[in-house]
């Protein structure tokens, strides 16, 4: 049982962890045979049954042309920013400047939450520090921000990514909601979602 909300694990998540722990578990391996199996089974359900994990509700929809489109744009993305961060690492005019900032998502999801940081903290320059899960805030450190517009332009490139996870494999609620005007103005005015 979720501590926060009380409600039971559905049989399809509680599937998609254990397997994810097995899978896990035969990675660690190296080989994929009957005993790493049976024992990262075993030990998946020692787990699962030991130590909390957080629900996970799975959408149960993939869209594999914005899957496509995702990792496109995070290869995109990772290129461009790894090409500005070596820049400014030879550039002998730059000076240091970085923020942290707080970014409200519009998913209440904790697997889309999850992979748009994770997403994030791939691309160079950028690093997810903190989450508030029940606010569905990322706390980002950015590397070369100068000016309010720099501040807007990452939290646009943000939700962006969010909305591209969303569109892939986020819930019809959380397409609803990325789909809705305050997504676009949001990061401009500084309200939540």
């Amino acid at each position: 049982m979720s501590p926060e909300t009380g409600r039971r694990i559905s049989a399809r998540s509680q599937i998609v962890l254990l397997s994810g722990l097995v899978i896990l578990w035969c990675l660690v391996w190296g080989e994929v045979t009957v005993l790493n199996v049976l024992t990262g089974l075993v030990l998946a359900v020692v787990i699962s049954l030991l130590f909390y994990l957080p629900a996970i509700d799975l959408s149960g929809r993939v869209n594999f042309w914005f899957v496509l489109v995702f990792f496109v744009r995070l290869l995109i993305d990772i290129a461009r920013a790894s090409l500005e961060v070596a820049w400014l690492v030879i550039d002998p005019r730059y000076k240091p400047s970085s923020a942290i900032l707080a970014i409200p998502l519009d998913t209440r999801s904790d697997l889309i939450m999850m992979f748009t940081a994770e997403a994030i903290s791939l691309v160079p320059g950028s690093i997810v520090v903190d989450v508030d899960r029940q606010e569905s805030v990322l706390y980002v450190h950015v590397i070369n921000v100068r000016s309010e517009k720099d501040l807007e332009d990452f939290r646009d490139e943000v939700f962006a990514t969010e909305k591209r996870l969303v569109m892939a494999i986020g819930s019809h609620d959380d397409v609803w909601r990325v789909r809705q005007p305050n997504h676009l103005t949001r990061s401009h005015t500084g309200g939540t979602a």
